[in-house]
């Protein structure tokens, strides 16, 4: 039933539980006012404010309390928050460059927990420990050839200094970027074609190194330029075929030139080799050629000495020799008979296979063979050049 049906116990009972009415009690809902009222007088007391009074102006002074509490407690907190705020941590591999209202910091914030104000000061944590890498797409250059070349070039660096790196250039990634690129550009147009595709490629890199360090001390960057690598050079795409041709063909080249060299190395100590050999021999037939002289100087002399004695003798004697050593190399001998066309021959070389057996037989055998030929020698008796004996004996030396 509704509060104010007729017939309710409740009469005009106010259901939020007005004062001075009948029947009213705690009942209904708080009043407001009286709630706005307590939480003014609790603030009031937390931030200084006094209590309120029922007088007239009471509602004024409790506005103005509760502002300059509120005002209070938001600048505690914007308090709070800005000194926590200035707390930072540098890592092992970093350094701080503290910057306060634009002026540096003599000192370099080092690895650890530190606190600078904020706002006032501006810190800047750099990576000194860290080696970057950088990739340089140089496109198309022009050597000094007046070809055309696509090179690529990583370049590897770390920052040094981090105070000229902070403050020393606003962008010093930016200008890494752009004098990598003029120093690229200034070193290959100084090289030809070929030196770049093969063997000036490390010296390209190192020349873009010093060049590019340069610039980075120029411009006071702070940056170290650790190390520069060509990570491709080629031709022109409409070129390229011709320029592989290039290539193999010195590459044959090399290899051709690795194999002479090869075969110099072996063919040269045994050259040498054969050469010295060969003097060692010169040198002993030298040697050789002078004792025989010498030798037969000495019997030249002996003979000659002997000859002055017996001239006769001798000249017969040195007759019978060469005769004998020219008998000895022959296996044939030839006569010229007097008085006819007909030729004596004598074949020693089959004498000597039959009459090898016994030196009894081959001595009987040359003294028949004298006395056959005796009649067709010249002199008296057919025996004044060459007596039988002497031809037994001469006979017996050819056998």
């Amino acid at each position: 039933m509704a509060w104010n049906e007729p017939g309710n116990n409740g009469g005009d009972k106010d259901p939020w539980g007005g004062g001075g009415r009948r029947g009213g009690g705690d009942q209904g809902p708080p009043d407001i006012d009286k709630v706005i009222k307590n939480l003014s007088k609790k603030f009031n007391s937390l931030f200084g404010g006094s209590g309120g009074g029922s007088s007239s102006g009471g509602g004024v002074s409790r506005g103005r309390g509760l502002s300059a509490g509120l005002i209070a407690a938001m600048a505690a907190v914007v308090a709070v928050i800005w000194a926590f705020t200035g707390f930072y941590i540098v890592d092992a591999a970093e350094r701080g460059v503290v910057l306060r209202f634009g002026n540096v910091l003599d000192n370099i914030v080092q690895p650890g927990l530190h606190w600078n104000p904020p706002i006032i000061d501006d810190v800047h944590l750099v990576n000194i420990l860290a080696l970057n890498t950088q990739t340089y797409d140089a496109g198309s250059m022009l050597t000094t050839d007046e070809n055309i070349i696509d090179i690529t070039v990583t370049v590897q660096y770390r920052i040094d200094d981090p105070v000229n790196y902070v403050i020393s250039v606003a962008s010093p990634l930016g200008s890494l970027d752009n004098a990598a690129e003029s120093a690229i550009r200034h070193v290959v147009g100084g090289n030809s074609m070929d030196q770049i595709l093969t063997t000036g490629r490390d010296r390209v890199a190192v020349d873009v190194e010093e060049r590019l360090q340069s610039y980075m001390d120029l411009y006071s960057t702070g940056i170290v330029i650790s190390q520069v690598n060509v990570v491709d050079a080629q031709p022109p795409d409409a070129v390229r075929a011709a320029f592989d041709d290039v290539i193999r063909a010195r590459e044959d080249e090399e290899r051709v030139q690795n194999e002479a060299l090869q075969y110099s190395n072996r063919i040269i100590p045994e050259a040498r080799g054969e050469a010295q050999q060969q003097i060692e021999r010169a040198n002993a037939y030298k040697e050789e050629s002078i004792a025989r002289a010498i030798g037969d100087a000495s019997r030249f002399e002996q003979q000659l000495t002997e000859y002055l004695l017996a001239p006769e003798v001798t000249r017969q004697r040195l007759y019978i020799d060469s005769l004998q050593d020219v008998m000895t190399a022959s296996s044939k001998i030839l006569i010229d008979v007097e008085g006819g066309n007909n030729m004596l021959y004598l074949p020693l070389d089959q004498m000597m296979q039959r009459g090898g057996s016994t030196a009894s037989s081959t001595a009987q055998e040359l003294r028949d063979l004298a006395n056959r030929i005796a009649p067709y020698l010249p002199g008296p008796g057919g025996t004044n050049a060459v007596d039988r004996s002497r031809l037994t004996t001469s006979g017996r030396g050819a056998r």
